[in-house]
């Protein structure tokens, strides 16, 4: 026997902390190698830490809502051998000692058996961040789910499995103190705990809570400075409208105005590539690759995926980029590799209704784009007022790395970009 640590894993490109959103196991679990063992909540995304080891856990250091950095230590696991060992071969591992055949068999009964035990029902109505939230969005009860996860776990791909199925799962019956008991636990984590006062007390945990520390972080390390612009999108409206309902017909997703903003930004970074850059202390690092961050949101989660290479994809490319990326947050599945990389951000907050914002910046970005509302107006165009479908532009930018010239040449090429599409000039392919 050997006692192994198990620390927080790299989740990510420039992730250098994670929150403990919640634990899997408890001390006296067994745990095989790659089994989950803890979800963890990063600024990028919410990732499950696998065990490295195949053991029993002996102790929990960090605590669930613990923030710590990447490499220290988690918890603790008894292993049998040393680790090197435990790489090579799992199964000498399992049969540890002659004392626990018994357990090694139950691991080999149906998950629904094993939550007969008092010890695994206390689990599973332990749930996780994306399980809640996805059994909110379909209705599902969780109480009447048979998880297959480790000791009857409900997991992310059970509720799919129920939702693609169509078939909502009856709820059982249970006796009334037990449904007391468990009422006030899930409104507590969905809602808040309700004052003597009548105020409701939130918990700030989870995506919340890695919003909150980058925001800090971006503002009091970079100094923002801002700037807008208005452009006439006259032509690409009518450009737009006259190829939504065929382009949606064809390739079976919507052709949004937003995939023409983020392909006239990619451009303009080819031109200025001063925006596409990073502040590193006592350097300016200037990306080559434009990875484009832009904003999607799921309930009061908030997650900036990227997409890749954007200057060398067409509208087409990038409309379908949005739509992946939109519908893999929706349900909870981007991973940290969609996360990672951006190196400029692109932010749709007129979808919203806003006409003008000032963003925050994605640290550590010198720059993020605010697309706000397309709002029709009268404007004086060759000797007379005519109405006219306009935009404004508002960009943030890190008055380190970059100064108003460049900007504004930035956003003139934008605007240049944008008010040149149309029906004549453009092609989406």
């Amino acid at each position: 026997m050997g006692v192994e640590k198990i620390n927080m894993p790299q989740l990510g490109e420039s992730v250098t902390e994670g929150t403990i959103s919640s634990w899997l196991v408890k001390p006296g679990d067994s745990v095989n190698k790659y089994d989950p063992i803890a979800e963890v909540m990063t600024d990028k995304v919410n990732a499950e830490v696998p065990s490295s080891f195949t053991g029993t856990i002996k102790e929990l250091v960090a605590s669930e809502d613990d923030t710590i950095a990447v490499g220290e230590l988690m918890c603790y696991i008894e292993v049998e051998g040393t680790g090197s060992e435990e790489k090579e071969s799992e199964e000498p591992a399992e049969q540890k000692t002659p004392d626990e055949p018994a357990e090694s068999v139950e691991k080999e009964q149906p998950p629904v058996k094993k939550q007969s035990t008092s010890k695994d029902t206390g689990d599973k109505k332990r749930f996780s961040p994306a399980v809640m939230t996805l059994a909110q969005e379909n209705d599902i009860d969780l109480n009447a789910v048979d998880g297959t996860g480790r000791g009857g776990r409900i997991t992310r791909k059970d509720l799919e499995k129920i939702i693609e199925s169509g078939e909502k799962p009856a709820v059982k019956q249970e006796s009334p103190g037990e449904k007391e008991s468990e009422a006030p636990a899930k409104s507590q984590a969905s809602s808040g705990v309700k004052t003597e006062d009548g105020d409701i007390e939130i918990p700030v945990t989870g995506v919340r809570k890695a919003i909150a520390q980058n925001m800090v972080k971006s503002t009091t390390e970079i100094p923002h400075a801002w700037m807008m612009v208005e452009v006439d999108v006259t032509n690409l409206v009518e450009l737009r409208n006259s190829l939504k309902t065929e382009f949606k017909e064809k390739e079976g997703y919507s052709l949004t105005y937003f995939a023409f903003f983020v392909k006239a930004v990619a451009q303009a970074l080819k031109d200025f590539p001063q925006l596409n850059s990073t502040w590193a202390g006592d350097k300016i690092i200037q990306r080559k690759a434009i990875h484009l961050n832009i904003a999607v949101a799921k309930d009061d989660e908030l997650f900036v995926p990227v997409i890749r290479d954007a200057d060398e994809k067409s509208i087409k490319g990038i409309a379908r980029d949005i739509t992946d990326l939109a519908a893999k947050a929706r349900k909870g599945k981007l991973t940290s590799k969609d996360m990672e990389g951006g190196t400029f951000t692109v932010n749709n907050t007129g979808s919203f209704g806003s006409v003008q914002s000032m963003g925050v910046i994605n640290h550590p970005q010198a720059a993020i784009l605010q697309v706000e509302s397309i709002v029709k107006k009268p404007v004086f165009q060759d000797g007379m007022f005519g109405p006219r479908d306009m935009v404004n532009l508002c960009l943030s930018l890190d008055h380190r790395v970059l100064d108003g010239l460049v900007a504004g040449n930035f956003l003139a090429r934008v605007k240049e970009i944008l008010e040149k599409m149309s029906k004549d000039h453009t092609s989406v392919y």
